[in-house]
């Protein structure tokens, strides 16, 4: 006779995502460890359902999300489902799995409960987009942040356009266009993430949380709670290079910020014009654009506008040879669409952002 306990218990082990309920709070756990937790359209509808469940029920007060797994909390999307589905030109998938995601980060940004996203590990693309939009955003000696996009023909999105330009300064731009990996104390410095602490104490802050008392101050309680557990970090490497960032990525163009860092005659400026020279062209001059652009916008009007973009980058040769040299074959050798940053004609950038036929715009 089959063990029926034990086969249930399998399958909700292999779910992608794990909901449970300790104490106040509701727990989310992306489990995707072996693939780095990277999030797929299912766990984006799973998680958008478990939320609208629990925004009405009056005995979850809290949510915290966290990855399973020691390595990441969310390595990013999908990408390689997605280069199947351009493979085979599904377009529909393509349509749903930007439109559902941007959905999902803009509802977490608008929870009426607090949100605390447990960023330890890797925290990147899409993982940003279910962390960076929570109102509490916990990071850690393991966390290591990232929006890496034009390394790959794309663009930072699930907000992007709206959390990088109100990074200090020019750290925000330099960010998006370099996919620069960070740790903890730059994820504090530039407000990308709220709190500080030490990943084994992680487990204690959550059992705190179970038992806490909420009343109508869930988010003070929280804050509270939060502070009692932080910790402080070394100095921040990006406020080191705060005054050298802000200087070249001030430029108006992209390659005035190519010319900007050539003309800088530093280890840094040379190491960052490196980096940049490996991106997609034409993916650095839309993110350029779409962080400049966002820096006015809502995060409504931001995301409104990442699809359109989204919708036309999948439909580009860029994005599909970047996944192909990155994570498909892995040669790191892409073949961009243009051959350096100056073949890119800006009549051909703008064209991205023009608004879709109004039964395919995103409309939040």
């Amino acid at each position: 006779m089959n063990d029926t306990s034990n086969t249930s218990e399998t399958k909700v082990a292999e779910a992608p995502v794990l909901f449970s309920q300790q104490g106040a709070v509701g727990q989310i756990v992306l489990n995707r460890p072996r693939a780095l937790n990277a999030l797929d359209l299912v766990m984006v509808d799973m998680m958008m359902g478990q939320l609208k469940s629990w925004e009405a029920d009056p005995s979850i007060k809290v949510i915290v999300i966290e990855g399973a797994g020691e390595k990441a909390f969310c390595a990013g999307g999908d990408i390689r489902g997605l280069y199947d589905a351009r493979k085979i030109d599904d377009e529909d998938m393509l349509d749903a799995f930007y439109r559902r995601e941007y959905h999902l980060n803009h509802y977490i940004a608008n929870y009426p409960k607090p949100y605390i996203a447990l960023m330890d590990g890797i925290t990147m693309g899409g993982g940003v987009g279910v962390s960076i939009h929570g109102q509490f955003r916990v990071v850690t000696e393991r966390t290591l942040f990232a929006m890496p996009e034009t390394g790959i023909g794309f663009f930072p999105d699930v907000g992007g356009g709206y959390f990088l330009p109100r990074c200090p300064g020019k750290i925000g731009m330099y960010l998006g266009l370099t996919g620069a990996r960070i740790k903890a104390a730059d994820c504090l410095y530039t407000g990308l993430a709220t709190h500080g602490m030490v990943s084994s104490d992680l487990d204690r802050l959550k059992a705190e949380l179970a038992v806490a008392s909420y009343d109508d101050h869930a988010a003070e309680t929280v804050a509270d709670i939060l502070g009692r557990h932080q910790m402080a970090f070394d100095n921040a490497p990006l406020a080191e290079n705060r005054e050298a960032i802000d200087l070249a990525f001030a430029g108006n163009s992209v390659v005035a910020i190519f010319e900007a860092l050539a003309d800088e005659g530093t280890e840094f400026g040379k190491h960052t014009l490196d980096v940049l020279s490996g991106k997609s062209p034409m993916a650095l001059c839309i993110s350029f654009e779409q962080i400049r652009q966002g820096g006015e916008l809502t995060l409504a009007e931001v995301l409104n506008m990442e699809f359109r973009l989204s919708q036309r980058m999948v439909c580009k040769p860029d994005l599909f040879e970047g996944v192909r040299a990155v994570i498909v074959d892995k040669d790191h050798a892409p073949k961009w669409q243009h051959g350096d940053i100056g073949q890119v004609n800006p009549r051909e950038v703008s064209e991205y952002f023009e608004l879709l036929p109004s039964d395919k715009e995103l409309n939040l």
